[in-house]
C-alpha cells in the first residue's frame, strides 16, 4: 500500500459494511481483531448460516494509532457500540464490543482520530444509541459536530460530521 495515495483511515472498519467499495485503494482499514464468524441464525440462506468476515489490512487499536499526526484527510470512525452482549451475540461478533471502561476508550478514540486528521480533515462518526445514548458518547469529546443525520428504521443510528480545525497564523489552532 502507497502511503502517499492513501488519505482515508477507518480504524474500527469490522466486515466494511458501510463502504461501497470495500477495497478502497485510498483507504487503510483497520480493526483490532481478524476473524472468520459462522453462526445459525433465521438467514435465508438454505443451510441457516451467516459468515461474518472481519479481514482488516492492519490490525490496530483505534486507542492508541500507529500513524503519525496529520497522516490522513478524512477518518471514518465507527467504533463499537455495544456494552453489553452475551459471550455468543451476534451484534458483539458483528460490530464489536465496547469494555466497562468505554468511556475513556471513546475518549481516547476521538483524540486518536483527531490526532491522525491533518488540519481541516474530516472525521466521520458514526453511532447507534441501542444502549448508550448519542450524548454520552459526545461527551467523551471536546470536539463538536458540523452538522448530522439520523436515520435506521427506528432512528438511533447517528452520523456525524467533524472537521479539524486549522491552526491560526502564529498560534495554535
Amino acid at each position: 500500500m502507497n502511503q502517499e495515495s492513501v488519505h482515508v483511515l477507518d480504524p474500527c472498519c469490522g466486515s466494511r459494511m458501510m463502504w461501497f467499495d470495500k477495497e478502497d485503494p485510498r483507504t487503510v482499514f483497520g480493526d483490532q481483531r481478524r476473524e472468520t464468524i459462522t453462526v445459525t441464525d433465521r438467514s435465508h440462506r438454505e443451510d441457516g448460516t451467516r459468515t461474518l468476515r472481519i479481514e482488516p489490512d492492519v490490525l490496530l487499536d483505534f486507542r492508541a494509532l500507529p500513524y503519525p499526526d496529520c497522516s490522513f484527510k478524512l477518518v471514518a470512525f465507527d467504533p463499537p457500540h455495544v456494552v453489553r452482549a452475551g459471550p455468543r451475540s451476534w451484534l458483539a461478533a458483528k460490530y464489536g464490543k465496547l469494555g466497562q471502561d468505554w468511556r475513556d476508550d471513546l475518549r481516547q478514540g476521538f483524540a486518536e482520530c483527531f490526532r491522525v486528521l491533518e488540519p481541516g480533515g474530516v472525521l466521520v462518526f458514526k453511532w447507534n444509541e441501542t444502549q448508550v445514548k448519542l450524548a454520552e458518547v459526545l461527551a467523551t469529546t471536546p470536539e463538536r459536530p458540523l452538522f448530522g443525520q439520523v436515520s435506521g428504521r427506528r432512528g438511533m443510528t447517528h452520523w456525524l460530521v467533524f472537521m479539524k480545525p486549522v491552526a491560526k497564523e502564529g498560534g495554535a489552532a
